[in-house]
């Protein structure tokens, strides 16, 4: 019975206690919403300044002038090779001479209708001409056939004789011509000679 009075006294005083907590709580809170906040507050406010935009005009530049093309290279000289690709240290040619017909004097002296070389082979230099320093020359003559090929070559002159006579006729018969034409039709020109010469440069 002593415990069951303690315990209501305690809860009361518990309760008056909070009671008077919660009033002081609300006159506090009253007071906080109704009193202006003490202090100064500052406002910044940026301001912009007048931007001033510079217009530039650009003109347009002049082109440059053209650079100067620059110089046409020559062509180095074609050089006939032996026939194992040596060139034995030296340089050496074959030159091909002009056309010459015995019927009808230099073959590009005429008009139209002559017959014209399309293509000349150098002549391969013998090697054992080469190998010994021998120079020299070879006048071969042939005939001009009615496709522009080369028929019947043979030796008219040679300088020195026995060495550079196969190799010119072999040149030889890989010319190629425009044949001539007489009334509209191709013609053989007989007797046409060509001067092939053996050089060593150097």
């Amino acid at each position: 019975m002593f415990r069951i009075v303690v315990a209501f006294v305690l809860a009361g005083i518990i309760t008056l206690g909070l009671f008077f907590l919660m009033q002081s709580l609300i006159q506090s809170g009253g007071s906080a919403l109704t009193e202006p906040p003490r202090g100064s507050v500052l406002d910044f406010v940026r301001v912009k300044q007048d931007e001033q935009i510079e217009q530039k005009e650009r003109k347009p530049e002049k082109p440059p002038k053209p650079q100067e093309p620059p110089p046409q290279m020559e062509a180095p000289p074609m050089e006939a090779s032996t026939p194992d690709g040596q060139a034995g240290g030296m340089d050496f040619s074959a030159d091909v001479g002009a056309d010459v017909a015995l019927d009808g004097g230099l073959a590009l002296q005429s008009g139209d209708g002559e017959y014209v070389p399309i293509t000349k082979v150098a002549a391969v230099y013998p090697r054992r001409a080469l190998q010994r320093g021998i120079q020299g020359y070879v006048i071969v003559e042939f005939t001009v056939t009615k496709t522009g090929g080369v028929r019947d070559p043979f030796v008219v002159e040679s300088e020195p004789e026995g060495i550079f006579e196969q190799a010119a006729m072999d040149a030889v018969l890989k010319f190629k011509y425009k044949p001539r034409v007489i009334n509209g039709e191709p013609t053989e020109v007989a007797g046409v000679q060509n001067r092939v010469t053996f050089e060593i440069d150097g």
